[in-house]
């Protein structure tokens, strides 16, 4: 769980970085790949030398996670710059609630019944952000920058899936992913307004450190802990991102989301922490068997 936080916080400077570069959404999605390909790949070389090649199915599944990485960061990138880095990737963490549901169809994970109740709430909170009702609502397009953000959702919650699907490595899988993602950016680009291929310093040496920061380390200790607990529990964990995102970009960029945009963020935040939190575990009787009259239906 620790290493899971740790990878959240370094994460959560992905968006306030890729404002600082002042490049094109494709350009930074591009780049934050290209430079984390050779330092992933020499961690890869390194887990390949320790534990052999990496099996075939694992590798397949890691190339189909870079290309739903690929539109992942694509649409994430297009919702920074329509509505902010922080309310952005608040809006990209609605997979927890995809991860949630998609994990009880492919892992048997299944949600609770607060998690039931409180999927609509959450979307309620997505309506404020998006400004519908707000005429102060921060952002150049907020509902095109939800639209964005719910797409980064369905994206981010396809990846996460099939990262845990593939193995219990974190190097190998994440490097295939990566340099999937980076093929994939490049031939999307002209589909998401193009990219820049050379983009001028400073915007290398942001792009530089967004790729050594969070796509290299922060990605590396998120993957790590993926197959080692419930996969609606990493995602309710990387909620450590959005939180910190929005601090963040209010410091150091100036962003301030309207009242209303931020009680969408707490509302979804609120209610994503309400459903996605464990039920009660029924006592064991004195035989040993669990009182059948409550049963466990969740391991969110």
């Amino acid at each position: 769980m620790i290493i899971a936080i740790a990878g959240a916080l370094v994460i959560s400077t992905s968006a306030p970085l890729v404002r600082l570069s002042g490049v094109s959404p494709a350009t930074s999605a591009l780049f934050r790949c290209v430079y984390a390909v050779p330092p992933m790949l020499a961690l890869a070389w390194l887990e390949r030398r320790r534990l052999g090649p990496l099996p075939r199915r694992t590798t397949l599944l890691a190339w189909a996670a870079g290309l739903t990485f690929a539109f992942d960061l694509l649409f994430w990138h297009h919702a920074i710059a329509y509505v902010g880095a922080g309310l952005a990737t608040v809006l990209g963490n609605l997979q927890v609630f995809l991860v949630a549901f998609a994990a009880w169809a492919v892992f048997g994970e299944r949600p609770s019944g607060r998690l039931m109740v409180a999927t609509p709430v959450v979307f309620g909170g997505v309506v404020l952000i998006s400004g519908v009702f707000d005429s102060a609502a921060y952002g150049s397009d907020p509902v095109m920058g939800v639209l964005a953000g719910a797409a980064t959702s369905v994206s981010y919650a396809a990846f996460l899936l099939l990262m845990k699907a593939g193995s219990d490595r974190a190097a190998g899988p994440l490097a295939h992913a990566t340099a999937v993602a980076a093929v994939a950016i490049a031939a999307l680009s002209p589909l998401f307004g193009g990219a820049d291929l050379a983009p001028a310093w400073p915007a290398h040496g942001w792009l530089l450190l967004l790729a050594l920061g969070p796509q290299v380390l922060g990605w590396s200790l998120i993957t790590f802990s993926l197959p080692r607990q419930p996969a609606a529990l990493t995602a309710l964990l990387l909620l450590v991102q959005p939180l910190t995102t929005v601090a963040l970009s209010a410091a150091a960029l100036g962003e301030r989301p309207s009242p209303w945009q931020l009680a969408g963020c707490a509302v979804i935040v609120l209610g994503v922490l309400y459903g996605s939190r464990r039920a009660p575990q029924p006592a064991p009787d004195p035989d040993g068997e669990q009182d059948a009259q409550v049963p466990n239906t969740s391991t969110v």
